[in-house]
């Protein structure tokens, strides 16, 4: 028997509708809005096994307006994934269900990623493309063929990393993405109208893209216009125009449904209206069945896909590709016995340069780019041609004046698998990224955030430029790793140990000006530790002097002041604080002892290193805003020299 379409689809709304009640929290809105279209978009097009949700050629799908969450919830359920299971949809937004209120890619497999933060499943979704398209360039549509789908929403399309997205993804003529737009035309305030009166499809037109409309509740118009949109070469818009929370008689097409439960009497309405008799959480046989049914073309393809790569030449590089794991070559290895061999006199975007050129020409899986500051940031390589709508194979990507969707960007090709990406900006310029940074380390991935310009060390661009709060507030972040080199041998420890992580991003915080080198010994990656005794005191300790990045050589110049005044001071350098607290007690408590005067020394605020100086130590920084000034002019203006710094630790000592 074949089942009106629009009874799979009520299996969407009464799963919306339950749990949110249960919950008495959520948003039943959009998915009972965009159930005809999820099912559709289920039922013909998306290509996906639920026994294998990791399958390297799915379809990826997205749900950028996350707070509709219950729409993957029950659409997984529905097609027969393991989980969540009917219990954990019963348990939706309470603690330890995996049913979040928004999606979590870390809580459920067949979750590509984490969204909620509105626009940045859309921008993301683009990286996933990117990466499809630059894996199929190299292994072939046998191998890497599959499609990106986006289900946003008004919110998704009225933030403005939309507006970077989708120039990006117009640029570079991503056609496998199809976004399917929730036009419902409520936001939480109540009509689109009050906000914006846009004309957003031109706006897509105008980027580069295909746009098509269509009834968000005619199956038939659906498909006519996914149809389209897979025919066009561009990528697509589908404005699928909806009623939220259709099917509640007296709430649909209005706020009252966005971001709150129905209530139990218009439930009760409107299970009458839709035609829908089961109890709550239950899903009858027959509406069951024909949904665990559609699973049955994906893992067609999935078999046949499997049988095609047992006989691909490139199976072993492909694999190897997909899991991620990297190391290190004897290139690498050169590189570093090099650096110990003539040690450089560069700053550490440079030094970052160097390592990367050694590291892009043995590790196939790195793709840069920059937000139009290549020539600043360092990113690009010999190995690295530009990826371009013309010839994807290529590695390093122009973004143009786009951090936030850069950002973003390498968070979709991480997530998809098979890439590496890192890319540069300004380390000020971490602000307009900050979101999708979070989103990198909240969905626990492995990006490289390159930020060059990493204090008033890049002189006269001034206080707008220069940045001062910006580390400390970037380390705050959980499971951000901060590192911020001291030299060229540190530089390159730091790219081995951010390559090494599987779990969370790294941000490499690199200077303008040149540092002297500093380290001569590369038997052991020193800054695995997060800090370690740069030099000994050569009398009796009584200081320890802890700096990080361009501000290590300057407390070098301020132990060899105390030493002259028979103070003995060790030299600790921080290259990264997380790394730092990760170490064991017994070495934490070596290299930071309670018997000596702990001072720290940073161009940046000095908020924070108290955590390390405790509050009897002394902190060296800038607790205000830049200037503009050559570099040395400024160092000296805001007291960062060994002649301002030593006579104020000598006074604290009695001397």
């Amino acid at each position: 028997m074949t089942l009106p379409e629009r009874q799979l689809a009520n299996a969407i709304r009464a799963l919306a509708m339950d749990a949110v009640q249960a919950a008495n929290s959520g948003h039943p809105g959009m998915p009972m809005g965009m159930a005809d279209v999820a099912t559709v978009l289920y039922s013909d097009y998306l290509k996906f096994d639920p026994s294998d949700p990791a399958w390297p050629d799915r379809d990826r799908f997205v749900l950028s307006a996350g707070h509709g969450s219950m729409l993957a919830y029950a659409t997984l359920h529905l097609a027969g994934y393991a989980h969540p299971t009917i219990d954990e949809i019963r348990a939706f937004r309470q603690l330890n269900s995996p049913c979040a209120g928004h999606p979590e890619n870390f809580e459920l497999a067949g979750v590509e990623m984490t969204t909620g933060p509105l626009g940045q499943g859309l921008a993301t979704a683009v990286g996933m493309a990117i990466a499809e398209r630059h894996l199929n360039a190299i292994y072939g549509d046998a191998l890497v063929d599959h499609r990106t789908w986006v289900i946003a929403g008004d919110g998704c399309l009225m933030e403005g990393i939309n507006h970077e997205a989708i120039g990006l993804a117009g640029h570079l003529g991503l056609g496998r993405l199809i976004v399917l737009w929730d036009d419902n035309r409520i936001t939480i305030d109540g009509s689109t109208d009050l906000s914006t009166s846009e004309d957003v499809r031109a706006r897509y037109a105008a980027t580069g893209w295909h746009v098509e409309s269509c009834d968000g509740h005619d199956p038939a118009d659906i498909r006519r216009a996914i149809d389209a949109a897979i025919a066009d070469g561009r990528p697509s818009l589908i404005a699928c125009r909806t009623l939220i929370g259709f099917g509640a008689p007296n709430k649909q097409g209005t706020a009252a449904t966005h971001g709150s439960p129905l209530g139990a009497d218009e439930i009760a309405a409107a299970r009458a209206n839709l035609g829908w008799t089961a109890e709550p959480f239950v899903i009858p046989a027959e509406i069951a069945e024909a949904w665990q049914g559609f699973g049955a073309r994906g893992r067609t393809l999935h078999a046949e896909w499997n049988d095609r790569l047992a006989t691909n030449g490139n199976k072993k590089e492909f694999e190897d590709r997909l899991s991620g794991k990297v190391a290190p070559d004897d290139a690498f290895r050169a590189y570093l016995d090099s650096l110990v061999a003539e040690p450089p006199k560069v700053a550490t975007r440079k030094a970052s340069e160097n390592a990367l050129t050694a590291l892009t020409a043995d590790i196939a899986a790195l793709v840069g780019g920059s937000a139009d500051l290549t020539g600043s940031n360092n990113t690009k390589t010999s190995s690295t041609k530009p990826l371009t709508k013309d010839d994807y194979s290529g590695r390093y990507i122009y973004y143009g004046i786009r951090e936030f969707g850069m950002a973003a960007a390498m968070n979709g090709m991480a997530l998809h698998g098979g890439v590496i990406p890192y890319g540069g900006t300004f380390l000020v310029f971490s602000d307009y990224c900050r979101g999708a940074i979070r989103l990198s380390a909240l969905q626990r991935q492995r990006v490289v955030y390159v930020m060059t310009h990493d204090s008033i060390g890049l002189g006269e661009d001034g206080p707008t430029h220069q940045p001062i709060e910006h580390l400390q507030s970037l380390r705050a972040m959980p499971n951000l790793l901060v590192m911020r080199p001291a030299d060229a041998v540190e530089t390159a420890e730091c790219w081995a140990i951010a390559l090494a992580q599987d779990s969370r991003p790294t941000l490499l915080a690199l200077t303008r000006q040149n540092l002297p080198p500093l380290r001569h010994d590369v038997t052991e990656n020193l800054c695995l530790k997060g800090a370690y005794r740069l030099r000994d005191a050569a009398a009796a300790r009584r200081v320890v002097l802890v700096a990080t990045g361009s501000e290590v050589s300057l407390a070098l110049d301020v132990a060899e002041r105390l030493e002259a005044a028979g103070q003995g001071a060790d030299v600790v350098s921080m290259v990264s604080t997380e790394l730092f607290d990760e170490q064991d007690s017994a070495y934490r408590a070596d290299v930071l002892p309670r018997d000596a005067l702990i001072v720290s020394i940073e161009a940046g605020t000095t908020f924070g290193w108290e955590r390390y100086t405790g509050r009897d130590g002394l902190r060296f920084g800038i607790d205000s805003f830049g200037a503009s000034a050559p570099i040395d002019d400024l160092y000296r203006h805001f007291g960062l020299t060994a002649d301002a710094i030593a006579p104020q630790i000598l006074a604290r000592l009695g001397q």
